[in-house]
């Protein structure tokens, strides 16, 4: 390693601090911070670079392969900390011992590839990382061929949303976009759009999940907007018999996308 760190004042660590807590950030300096063996294994084997790793030793799990790591990260791109520094540093409450400032993979509709009869979640305005995060899982569970996060509001890269994905931001290619730009696309490359909605008239169940298809998900606050309402090629809901009419955002998605699963023989 290149370095030691021993001072939680150092400037190398208030770096990493001013990215994870600040997204303007983030998007300005094209840099996320991935925390964590795993997260940052999906990360670096979905193209992601790594910038600097931050190693507490003390922290390392034993089943850790450094020599792999040592391999996909130079040890001149390693940092050293101590464990109180990394405790500073993490934003879980356990980890084990890495975090790394990363290049994102940026992935653009237009460069989009897909397979026969592809199927999409697409979110528009999600606003909670958690349940970005979630869906996130849903979407690398079902092996669906993109997500598309419509007019976000929530960043893709915070640190609550790699969290609660447990790394699956990087497992699936997800696209940040218009509302507007991502039905031009569906409409020329003919996938049908299937709106959640509590109007509308037909059972998901009873829906025809098989073929190309985007699943639209509102938030939980306001459901859809007019606009993909307007231009849903069929409007699908969920049977409620409680007393609440409306189930978490990331619970609804996962229920439509395994129903399509379903219905696809789960291939």
């Amino acid at each position: 390693m290149s370095e030691k760190i021993s001072s939680t004042s150092n400037p190398r660590i208030k770096d990493v601090l001013q990215l994870q807590q600040k997204s303007q950030e983030r998007r300005q300096r094209n840099l996320i911070v991935v925390e964590g063996w795993r997260e940052i294994q999906l990360a670096i084997n979905a193209g992601c670079v790594v910038k600097t790793l931050f190693i507490c030793p003390e922290l390392l799990r034993p089943e850790i392969d450094i020599e792999l790591l040592n391999v996909q990260v130079p040890p001149a791109n390693q940092v050293e900390v101590s464990s109180k520094v990394f405790s500073v540093m993490a934003y879980r409450e356990t980890s084990d011992g890495m975090i790394a400032l990363m290049i994102p993979v940026v992935y653009k509709l237009d460069q989009l590839v897909t397979k026969k009869n592809p199927l999409f979640i697409v979110l528009e305005s999600v606003e909670k990382p958690g349940n970005l995060g979630a869906i996130l899982r849903t979407a690398d569970a079902a092996a669906v061929d993109a997500v598309l996060v419509c007019d976000p509001r929530a960043d893709l890269y915070n640190p609550n949303t790699i969290r609660s994905s447990i790394g699956c931001v990087f497992t699936v290619p997800v696209i940040s976009c218009e509302s507007a730009e991502a039905i031009r696309w569906f409409k020329v490359h003919q996938v049908k759009i299937m709106t959640a909605a509590l109007s509308a008239s037909h059972w998901y169940h009873e829906a025809d999940l098989k073929g190309a298809i985007a699943l639209i998900m509102g938030t939980e606050a306001t459901g859809l907007t007019a606009q993909w309402l307007e231009a849903a090629d069929e409007n699908i809901k969920i049977p409620m018999r409680g007393k609440i009419d409306s189930l978490n955002v990331s619970v609804s998605t996962a229920i439509l996308v395994f129903e399509a699963m379903r219905q696809r023989g789960f291939e």
